[in-house]
């Protein structure tokens, strides 16, 4: 059976989808964590992260949610802080409430009236997204 619309892809149902199509992983509002985070799929942030965020396909940092290390993902959406740098493969968001003290690269970006930017930023086609430790440092961007 289907649990909220979805089909059902655990491995006694023969239907075996992506996991990174389905996870969902959440820092709730008063939980820290303190460290980095490597997540396939989507990560909310409500709370803290003391450490950098790499690999998810979609970062959502929630209005009172704060990041203080590099975040790496596909799409992000940012409605707290990240004191750090910020590379969206894709797609950059920047609510009304976000603030970045770092760097941004991105593909495309969206920044709503009273969203603050300390830092640079760089609009390039990314050819490469670090997947993993030894990639994170080998990140090419192209103008």
């Amino acid at each position: 059976m289907a649990i909220f619309g979805k089909d059902d892809t655990s491995p006694r149902s023969g239907n075996r989808g992506s996991a990174n199509e389905t996870s969902l992983s959440i820092v709730s509002a008063g939980t820290a964590i303190a460290g980095d985070i490597t997540c396939n799929g989507v990560l909310k942030v409500e709370g803290e992260v003391e450490g950098s965020v790499r690999q998810a396909r979609q970062v959502l940092l929630a209005k009172n949610g704060a990041i203080r290390g590099d975040v790496t993902a596909h799409e992000i959406v940012v409605g707290g802080t990240v004191d750090g740098n910020v590379l969206a493969a894709d797609r950059l968001e920047l609510q009304p409430t976000a603030v970045v003290n770092g760097d941004i690269t991105t593909k495309s970006i969206i920044v709503m009236e009273g969203a603050r930017i300390n830092g640079a930023v760089r609009m390039a086609e990314l050819a490469l997204v670090g997947r993993n430790a030894e990639n994170r440092d080998a990140r090419v961007a192209r103008p």
